[in-house]
């Protein structure tokens, strides 16, 4: 997972740090074949499952796939990573089969992309993709996504938007990326980074309206970075009032641990659906 960051370090150590243990691109040389993999998974399972494409909002990329498992089913939204700055819901239909097999419904929104809207424009749009789902079946959304996606699926349980969120290698504390060159384009200051970290945001502990389950789920061969925001964001929730755990997957880098997504049988879509089908 690599070493620690000691709190002695200087601010080029802590940027250097930063950089290796945030920089997953860097950090799994193999994530080009990966990423061509979900690629074309997804194409296929667009070209079988022929899902209902919805525009959500007025922009090109604000629109949905909608995966439906039939009138009433439970629906998950997932929200997908690239750190706000790459990739789109195209990429991530193949999430979908495992838990229609489950008749659990999956939407994937897609959502504008740095540099040329700020991350909380795109959270703002991925409120308004939740709100969408909710109003059209009268029930609010299990909320599950991946990096960056997981942040906002946060974001949302914090809102009471949603019934219960599982965020994948989730980024709660955004104030080190600001530290790093994925930066460039977010083009975040501390103050608003913080601002925008899901970590300082309100506990969704059951004295508001929504769910107040969060499940922060990490591989076990990632940066000790990502594995400490995993541990600390269900720490700091769970202190406050909500039902947080934390899994780790382990042998997954940044990109594998998405790999159970895929199996119907697989402890993550198991507990997946465990989450959209509670009373």
């Amino acid at each position: 997972m690599g070493k620690a960051l000691s709190p002695e370090a200087t601010q080029m150590e802590r940027a250097a740090a930063y950089e290796a243990a945030y920089n997953n691109r860097a950090r799994v040389p193999g994530h080009p074949a990966i990423l061509d993999r979900w690629r074309k998974d997804s194409l296929r399972v667009i070209d079988a499952r022929r899902p209902e494409t919805i525009e959500y909002g007025p922009s090109e990329r604000q629109k949905m796939e909608w995966f439906d498992a039939g009138a009433g089913a439970p629906v998950a939204v997932f929200m997908h990573g690239g750190y706000w700055q790459a990739l789109d819901r195209g990429w991530f239909a193949w999430v979908a089969p495992a838990l229609l097999e489950h008749g659990i419904s999956v939407v994937v929104p897609g959502y504008d992309l740095a540099p040329a809207v700020t991350v909380g424009k795109i959270i703002g749009q991925m409120r308004e993709a939740t709100e969408f789902v909710r109003a059209r079946t009268g029930k609010r959304p299990l909320v599950f996504g991946h990096s960056v996606g997981g942040h906002m699926a946060a974001g949302m349980l914090s809102e009471g938007r949603a019934r219960a969120a599982l965020a994948i290698s989730g980024v709660f504390d955004l104030e080190p990326l600001v530290h790093t060159s994925l930066n460039e384009a977010l083009k975040l200051d501390t103050p608003v980074a913080r601002a925008l970290s899901p970590i300082h945001w309100p506990a969704p502990n059951g004295a508001t309206p929504g769910g107040t389950a969060l499940d922060c789920w990490v591989g076990g061969n990632e940066s000790n970075e990502f594995v400490r925001q995993s541990r600390e964001m269900a720490a700091a929730w769970g202190g406050k009032g909500a039902d947080t755990h934390v899994e780790i997957v382990e042998g997954a880098d940044h990109f594998t641990v998405l790999d159970p997504l895929a199996d119907a049988d697989s402890a993550m879509v198991k507990r997946l659906v465990e989450l959209a089908t509670a009373e």
